[in-house]
């Protein structure tokens, strides 16, 4: 009798002190997985920072940044940068969006930076009614795919894409730029896409 009460008691510690290890385990928060966006939808996260900001808030430019989570494919990024400005204020401001909490990223969620100075009569910087950004990221990744993309992502499927949204005031039209690699200097292709028609406009230099 007494050697069972003893293997019962032992039986009953192994029980109590296995199950805390279980519930550990089964309560471990799983990590979030990152959120790709197309550049419209990023856009629009941050826009409502920039419009409480300045009520007169206009982009001027929006573009990707890639990142160990996104290399900019199907038109989609973890990582998305825009630049606001106020005409009435002469004033700007850089807001970024992260969907990832990737060590190579910002903290997720929309940031920004300091107010700096705005000229209206800067060409570079031109703001531009939201309503001409028609055409979104995806759509201008499929046309750039379709002058030369495809051959440059078969022979580097590493390579990063980048996206770039700007106002070219020579032609009055907002421009997507996808570039197939990290910056418009080292890009091995550039392809210009109207951001309102879906349009192939040419391959840059």
């Amino acid at each position: 009798m007494k050697k069972f009460l003893a293997l019962l008691a032992v039986l009953t510690l192994a029980g109590c002190s296995s199950e805390p290890a279980k519930t550990t385990q089964e309560q471990k928060p799983q990590p979030k997985a990152a959120e790709l966006i197309t550049g419209r939808s990023g856009f629009y996260k941050m826009l409502i920072q920039a419009r409480g900001w300045k009520g007169d808030a206009q982009l001027y430019k929006v573009m990707s940044q890639p990142n160990s989570d996104s290399k900019g494919r199907d038109g989609k990024s973890a990582i998305w940068k825009a630049w606001f400005a106020s005409r009435g204020s002469r004033a700007s401001k850089a807001y970024v969006w992260s969907g990832t909490d990737a060590s190579d990223a910002p903290s997720r969620g929309v940031a920004f930076g300091a107010e700096d100075t705005y000229s209206p009569n800067n060409a570079s910087t031109q703001v531009f009614d939201q309503a001409f950004l028609k055409i979104d990221t995806d759509k201008a990744f499929e046309v750039a795919q379709q002058h030369g993309g495809d051959k440059i992502l078969q022979k580097n499927p590493d390579i990063n894409i980048v996206y770039l949204a700007d106002w070219n005031g020579n032609e009055n039209e907002l421009v997507w730029h996808v570039l197939y690699g990290n910056s418009r200097d080292d890009a091995r292709l550039k392809i210009a896409v109207n951001a309102s028609t879906g349009e192939f406009l040419r391959k840059e230099k």
